[in-house]
């Protein structure tokens, strides 16, 4: 295992894939601001909905979240560059991971591979060559790195597609209900919606859908369908960059396809040259690997299966549904009404939440348990100086079935915990 982890090969798809990364993450945090999401998602919202337990991250006051995307973009340059890299990619995974916790209205799961990935490349030497460190003698030439890297990327991309596959093996996407509805979404002409409502259309949309992800990391890895994996995978993510419009992740995932070819190739492709590599181990990163890289993968391994020891579905509760590679699974709507009972007086007062919400979060909070525990948190905090019981009432349709009780409206929502590995009583189960 030693002398296949640490056989030393080329390290240009390390090198290639810092430089993609750095401009896209930089494209990423620049154009944020420009489209206007920033200012939307973290911004105008008089309060985002963090992660449970980040209470305390925060968004800045008035523009600082501009400068605090300027700042990440100059970071993603500087990797890109490999100019103090250590700094920029410590940096950014810093802001991007603060970013990704402060809100979960604009939740997307490359918003979470970015993390991970950005966490892992903490660790590597991908500013050993082609880089501004070289240059300015900070960090030593080297064009070699240990077979770990590559396969570190391999498995991470494995995992996420693998369970973005099996997470569609259910009834709404397996009949096409799911995908007819996604794509019919993404259009209002009239060409195109006559065209994604015929079944011959939506069915193979939807299983091209679970064979992609199923097939496209072991026909990568099979050097006779390589490049027709990297043309179809070219295909559908072109497609879902045009339809679905979700930012940098389908370039991202392309750029994954580096560390399946070969590295001469990728060196003589990309960097016009060619190296000799000696066979003697390469030994970087020996206590790294087995200290954390294998600790981090095994829990990516096991973290997306937590939902199976959580009573309910949790395409219902939502309970284990992040951080899990659940990706583009479901259409959820909703409504709620939310009751303030004075436990002194016994009046009744209707809570109108439109007030101090977005059109997204209120959208939001009417199909998130997790967002109608928080929004209860700042209701109870409004009314602190009072004897107050909250009652919810909210019934949700998932792809566009009837509405069925999400809340238990006989539940105090104002006495409920919120309980972080198992399920939540007050979120009734379908």
């Amino acid at each position: 295992m030693n002398k296949f982890l640490f056989k030393n090969i080329d390290g240009s798809a390390l090198i290639v894939f810092r430089i993609f990364f750095g401009f896209l993450v930089a494209c990423e945090s620049f154009g944020t601001i420009l489209t206007g999401w920033v200012k939307k998602v973290l911004i105008e919202p008089q309060f985002t909905f963090n992660f449970i337990g980040f209470d305390w991250l925060q968004t800045l006051l008035g523009n600082g979240m501009y400068f605090y995307f300027i700042l990440m973009g100059f970071a993603g340059l500087g990797i890109m560059l490999g100019w103090r890299y250590r700094l920029n990619i410590m940096l950014f995974t810093i802001l991007w991971s603060g970013v990704y916790f402060m809100q979960k209205s604009s939740y997307n799961n490359h918003y979470y591979l970015l993390v991970l990935i950005s966490f892992l490349m903490i660790f590597l030497p991908a500013n050993q060559e082609k880089s501004l460190d070289v240059k300015f003698n900070r960090v030593k030439q080297n064009k070699t790195i240990p077979n770990w890297i590559p396969l570190l990327f391999i498995v991470m991309i494995g995992i996420v597609y693998t369970y973005a596959a099996i997470a569609k093996l259910y009834p709404d996407w397996l009949d096409g209900t799911f995908t007819k509805n996604l794509l019919q979404g993404t259009t209002t002409r009239p060409f195109f919606l006559k065209l994604f409502a015929q079944k011959w259309f939506y069915i193979p949309f939807a299983y091209a859908g679970i064979l992609f992800d199923l097939l496209i990391v072991p026909f990568l890895l099979y050097k006779r369908t390589r490049t027709l994996a990297l043309i179809a995978a070219f295909i559908f993510h072109l497609f879902n960059s045009i339809t679905l419009q979700i930012g940098i992740f389908p370039y991202f995932a392309l750029s994954f396809a580096l560390f399946f070819y070969e590295p001469e190739k990728v060196r003589a492709f990309f960097l016009r040259e060619k190296i000799t590599v000696d066979n003697n181990q390469n030994n970087y990163g020996k206590k790294l690997v087995y200290f954390l890289i294998i600790p981090f993968l095994t829990i990516q391994l096991f973290l997306p299966l937590r939902h199976h020891i959580i009573k309910g579905d949790v395409l219902w509760t939502e309970e284990g549904h992040r951080l899990s590679w659940r990706m583009m699974l479901r259409q959820r709507s909703g409504y709620i009404t939310i009751n303030i009972i004075d436990n002194i007086t016994k009046t009744r007062t209707f809570y109108d939440y439109h007030k101090n919400l977005t059109s997204k979060q209120a959208r939001q909070l009417a199909v998130k348990p997790d967002f109608i525990w928080q929004y209860c948190q700042k209701i109870k905090e409004e009314y602190k100086d009072k004897d107050i019981s909250i009652y919810i009432e909210c019934k949700n349709s998932i792809n566009g079935k009837p509405h069925q009780t999400l809340i238990d409206p006989k539940y105090d929502i104002a006495k409920a915990k919120w309980n972080y590995f198992w399920h939540n009583e007050w979120i009734l189960l379908n």
